[in-house]
Order: C-alpha cells, then structure tokens, then sequence
C-alpha cells in the first residue's frame, strides 16, 4: 500500500509540476511582453515619426555627410499633399536649463511642442493641461513639468499656476504629466513658438515631425506612402531620395507588427515547452494506471465473471486517471498562478511608475487545465483496453 501511495503521489506531482511550469513560462512570457509594450506607452499605432538624418552621398552640389533639417513648410507639405495624414505635430529640443523654484533647482531639459503631440503620443497629464492653440499663437510661457520635476521642486505638490524659472526665463505651470522615471533629465514642454523665439531666434527648424495616417491598410500601401513621402522632401530639403541615412522615419505599425510577431514566437514556443512537459506527466498517469490494472487484475476478473459491463470497467479506469490529473493539475496551476502574484507584487521586478503584469488571463489557465485532463482520459484508455482485455478465468487464477 506504502509503494502504491509513493508512486500515486510522485505521478501527480509530475502532473502538478507539468502544468505549474507551464503557468509560469506563460507568465514570464506575458511579462515580457507587457514590458516592451509599456516601453511604447500610449503612443497612437497609427502614427509615423519622421527625423532628419546626416546624407551619406553627395547630392546636387552638396556634399555628404551634411545635417538635414526639417521645417514648417515640411509641415505644410504633410498636410496639403499626403490626404492620408491626419492629425500632425511637432518638437524642437532646446539646450538643458536649470529649473529653479524658491530654494529648489534642478536641471531638465526642454522641447517646444504643438498642442497634438499629447494625444498621438499618449503622454498622461496628471493634472491641469497640455500646450494648447492659445498657447502657440500668443507666445505664452507655459510649461508643463513631469511628476518628478513637481516633487523636487514643490514637495507640498501644488504647482499649477506657479511661477518656474527656467534658465532666464520665467513660465507658469499650466500641467503635469506622468513622466518616464527612467529618463537620466527629466522634460518639461513649452510651447514651440514660445521656445524658438527665446531659444532660437525663431528659427523655423523642427527636430521630429508626428503624424498620423488613415487608409493604409496593408504592407504595400505603407511601403509606397513612405516612398512618396521620402521622395517629396528630399525635394525640399536637396538629398538623394535613395540615401537611407538622410530621413529617419519610425513608422509604430511595423514596430507593433514587430513585438506582435517576435512575442508570438516566444509564446508559440512556451507552449511546446509547457505542453512537452504536461506530456510527461500524461504519461507518467498512463504507467501508473497499467500498474494499477495489473495490482487489480483479480477484482477485474471477479467483476467482469459476476457480470460487469465492458463500460463499466472502462468508466472506472477513467475516473480514476481523470480525478488523479484533474486533482493534480488543479494543485499545479492554483500553485502557478500564486507564485506569478507573488513575482507581480515585488517591485523590484518591474520599472519604476511602470505596471507590468506577469500574470496569465484566466481563459489561458482554463485551456492548459483542459489539455492536461483530455490527456489524461487519452492516457487511460490504453490500461482500460488492457483491462478489458483481461479473461474472467485467468485473471481469478492470478496470483
């Protein structure tokens, strides 16, 4: 009975400890999915974002390895020559400033925004507001600061409608937003004709153009609207069309399209790990099963001499092999998703400020849970069929 018990035990361990790493590979995998995810934070996925690079071949009289800049009238030709783009904005990043308030200073840096960039790129205003078309148009100094900024330089956390001093200039606090806590300096937006005015002599250079697009549904759409797009402003701005190195553009579909495939990939293989190991289990059910039906090869006989049913001694392999996994496989995944809540809890798991879920959905479990358990009645078939197999006469002669 002791032996029995061992090796019930060490199979159903085995059938627990299957589905528990395959809980846990699941978990992780989702993890670093949501981590790369959230690197992306709410940026729209239709969006593009278009920078000027250095020219890598001469081109028309110039020389390569020349600076290409873009402009407003870039901005112009997006929105009167492309009718796929939508919504457009722009940023100038100004030098570093020391940002000073009472007693408090720190240094961060500056970028003069149009008002769009907040909802294509996403960025999260805690509280008060972002640049706005008032903003722009009067040359107003408003500046909107990151959480961390507010800490260090008002610790009573009422900054709105304050004065800031930044560098020689002196703006109010109009928002603030939720900031990425793993920035070295910290970026506070002001306006960007308010920006180039002070910083730039109102110079009309633009360091990135975002946009977004409707329209482009499929991969050759795309291809063909960067090309058209590459094509018109190396017109503009005098660079080879074919000189990859002079236009930078990010496009977040293909980089979406990119996660989604590479982490399809991470999840397609967990599941051949995960479900490699529920299959060792699944056969380890099987073994114990022929076992048993050999241990109870006089009670088969005896029952099928008195007259049990050929169903009746199958139900009775499979309920046993479905109560032994299911009874496991309900240990290891309850045991799995405890030790992802666990992990999810620590902090130091996870990036300041940034939520990334470890956990599995509850559909995932219910899948593995189910996989394990018709692996199970499979598994049992095979002692059930040996237990039929069994003559009444032989098996009362069984010692």
């Amino acid at each position: 009975m002791c032996i029995r018990d061992s090796r019930t035990f060490l199979t159903g361990f085995s059938v627990a400890w299957g589905i528990f790493m395959l809980v846990i590979l699941l978990g992780s995998g989702n993890g670093l999915k949501n981590g790369a995810q959230s690197n992306l934070g709410e940026y729209a996925v239709n969006s593009i974002t278009v920078r000027g690079g250095w020219t890598s071949k001469p081109y028309m009289g110039y020389d390569k390895w020349r600076r290409i800049q873009l402009h407003d009238r870039d901005l112009e030709i997006l929105r009167n020559e492309f009718p796929e783009v939508r919504q457009i904005a722009a940023q100038a990043w100004f030098d570093s400033n020391k940002a000073a308030y009472g007693s408090q200073f720190m240094t961060v840096t500056l970028c003069g925004s149009l008002p769009l960039y907040q909802s294509i790129s996403g960025l999260k205003i805690a509280r008060g507001r972002f640049v706005n078309d008032n903003d722009i148009q009067l040359y107003r100094k408003t500046v909107i600061i990151d959480q961390t900024t507010e800490q260090v330089l008002f610790p009573d956390g009422e900054s709105l409608g304050k004065p800031l001093r930044i560098g020689d200039a002196t703006y109010t606090v109009v928002g603030v937003y939720e900031g990425n806590k793993n920035r070295t300096e910290p970026v506070c937006y002001i306006p960007l004709s308010t920006g180039r005015l002070i910083y730039s002599a109102d110079s009309p250079v633009i360091n990135s153009v975002v946009f977004t697009v409707e329209g482009l549904h499929t991969d050759a759409q795309m291809k063909e609207f960067e090309r058209r797009l590459t094509r018109r402003l190396a017109a503009e701005e005098h660079f080879d069309p074919e000189d990859e190195s002079a236009l930078w553009i990010e496009n977040m579909m293909e980089v979406y399209k990119t996660i989604s495939m590479v982490f399809g990939g991470i999840n397609l293989f967990v599941w051949i790990i995960g479900l490699g190991t529920l299959l060792t289990g699944v056969v380890g059910v099987s073994n114990i099963m022929l076992v048993l039906v050999k241990e109870r090869t006089q009670e088969i006989g005896i029952r099928r001499a008195i007259g049990a049913s050929p169903r009746s001694i199958i139900a009775q392999i499979l309920s046993e092999s479905f109560a032994l996994t299911l009874t496991a496989g309900i240990f290891g995944l309850s045991a799995g998703v405890w030790v992802l809540s666990v992990a999810d809890s620590i902090p130091g798991l996870k990036p300041d400020g940034i939520d990334v879920p470890i956990q599995i959905g509850f559909s995932t479990g219910v899948i593995a849970l189910a996989i394990l358990v018709a692996g199970s009645l499979l598994a049992g078939i095979i002692p059930a069929v040996r237990a039929l197999s069994i003559k009444a006469v032989d098996a009362i002669r069984e010692e």
